[in-house]
């Protein structure tokens, strides 16, 4: 490209509007999802926390929290980052400024139903997909505009090379595409009620197959895009392996799909299929290990940041409990090990340990790079509080899934265990009375959490208003466009 017309591009600058939208929107639902959260724990100590009032009772309550963390926190993160990282490594602005809009708007409008509808009772009772079908219509009309922006985006590039981080943004949208569309085909019956196009075992395989891969790719391969990202562009190193980094994704993808079935061990479903979706849980713990030790090598030659960069402590953490409940996922997937640990909190661990180590870690440290560059400030407004974020982030995670963790554990032997008559040994009730001291540490391991979120709420807020500024966008083609952590050996045209 000649001097003219290179010269000719500096005008044109990325479109950070929407970037920041969703960045606000992701800290803002944190603290709302969180605080949900939150309640229910306490409800489960306290029950007449629900007041008597039936759309604060813990079963209308719980599916909002989740998702308020999966759909309004976590996919406003997605979003947000998809958005940055796409227009960064492409070199371009975004493929429709119209189309970005209305992906923002009509995700906060779902959003916004699930608040009103879920307390009232409305749902489907599908896992992760509890919300009714005239919801699920708007969800696939902004999930079609998010994946021709995206693509589009990818299309238009001004570098011949796709860093890998899109391809794992680009493989969670189009994988989340089919899943929410067939496991939603459902028969409307009124406004708010539908009934599903699947019955008996063919219903919870379908939503299993869906269940397992909305964590494979919404909670998963998508912030996976995240680490290839935000840890190379924080530690200022490039990526330890980009060849590993493409063998990830390809083994990531296709195993992904098959793990569904352990979620149905010891029930109707065809044990061959139960056989398979363990055997396949098993396998994945390759692939998943292979990215994780791909994020932490990356910091090699970067290891003495982590005493002053608590950007970086959040990514390290993230990328230690990735790699450490994808190992505890695919034990779990064990049919001896699923007999204990099903039913039981222990599989609340387990997924907060994900959740809350690996999914919110990397948002935080992800966010915390972004937000001062969307506002043009040089840093976040105050480092001492992103410190304090990741301690008190950090804490509510160990008190969380440690009590989770022995409480499944005493669950599951209690439950099993018999006197020599052959009955046994202990009521159900006697059950949840020795877990209630640990409903107590997971409360408070919860608060803990959910008050890291509003310091970063605050941190946040008290950044966009700084007197200090940059340049908030930056024009292509300028020296500061390329992203220099990125470029390595492997991936010199990132």
């Amino acid at each position: 490209m000649g001097t003219s017309d290179t010269v000719g591009k500096q005008a044109e600058v990325f479109n950070y509007g929407v970037v920041r939208q969703f960045a606000i929107a992701t800290v803002i639902w944190g603290v709302v999802g969180m605080a949900v959260g939150v309640l229910i724990a306490a409800q489960l100590i306290w029950p007449e926390l629900n007041m008597d009032t039936p759309w604060l009772s813990y079963g209308r309550l719980r599916p909002l929290h989740t998702n308020g963390v999966i759909f309004a926190f976590g996919g406003s993160a997605l979003f947000a980052t998809s958005y940055y990282v796409v227009q960064r490594t492409c070199q371009v602005r975004l493929f429709s400024d119209k189309l970005a809009a209305f992906t923002f708007w009509g995700w906060q409008a779902v959003l916004v139903a699930a608040v009103i509808t879920l307390p009232l009772g409305y749902t489907s009772t599908k896992e992760y997909a509890e919300l009714e079908w005239p919801i699920d219509i708007l969800i696939t009309l902004v999930w079609v505009a998010y994946a021709v922006v995206f693509f589009g985006t990818i299309a238009k590039r001004r570098v011949k090379h796709i860093y890998v981080a899109n391809w794992f943004f680009g493989s969670y949208i189009l994988t989340i595409a089919v899943l929410h569309i067939f496991n939603n085909l459902e028969l409307p019956v009124s406004l708010w009620k539908s009934y599903s196009a699947y019955a008996g075992v063919q219903d919870a395989m379908v939503q299993w197959w869906y269940g397992h891969n909305a964590v494979g790719f919404f909670l998963t391969t998508s912030f996976l895009g995240m680490m290839y990202y935000f840890v190379p562009k924080q530690a200022e190193r490039p990526v330890y392996s980009y060849r590993l980094s493409i063998v990830h994704f390809w083994a990531l993808a296709f195993t992904y799909m098959w793990a569904g079935p352990h979620h149905l061990l010891y029930t109707s479903l065809p044990d061959w299929t139960q056989s398979l979706g363990m055997a396949l849980s098993l396998i994945l713990l390759a692939p998943s290990w292979g990215g994780m030790i791909n994020g932490i090598m990356t910091m090699s030659g970067a290891w003495h940041k982590l005493r002053t960069d608590p950007i970086l402590k959040f990514m390290v953490v993230a990328l230690s409990f990735y790699g450490m409940s994808t190992f505890e996922g695919s034990m779990m997937s064990i049919r001896t090990v699923n007999a204990l640990s099903h039913y039981t909190d222990w599989t609340v661990g387990h997924v907060h340990s994900g959740a809350l180590g690996w999914v919110a870690m990397i948002t935080f440290g992800s966010l915390y790079y972004m937000i001062p560059r969307l506002y043009g400030r040089k840093q976040m407004a105050s480092m001492k509080l992103v410190e304090l974020h990741f301690w008190m982030s950090t804490l509510g995670v160990v008190l969380y899934i440690s009590a989770m963790w022995i409480a499944g554990v005493m669950q599951g032997l209690m439950w099993r265990a018999t006197g020599i008559d052959g009955t046994l040994t202990y009521s159900f009730v006697e059950g949840v009375k020795a877990t209630y001291p640990f409903y107590v540490i997971r409360l408070l391991g919860g608060v803990c959490f959910l008050g890291g979120v509003c310091v970063m709420l605050w941190n946040t807020l008290m950044t966009i208003k700084g007197q200090v500024r940059v340049n908030p966008v930056v024009p292509l083609y300028s020296p500061d466009a390329i992203d220099p952590a990125l470029v390595g050996p492997a991936s010199a045209t990132a």
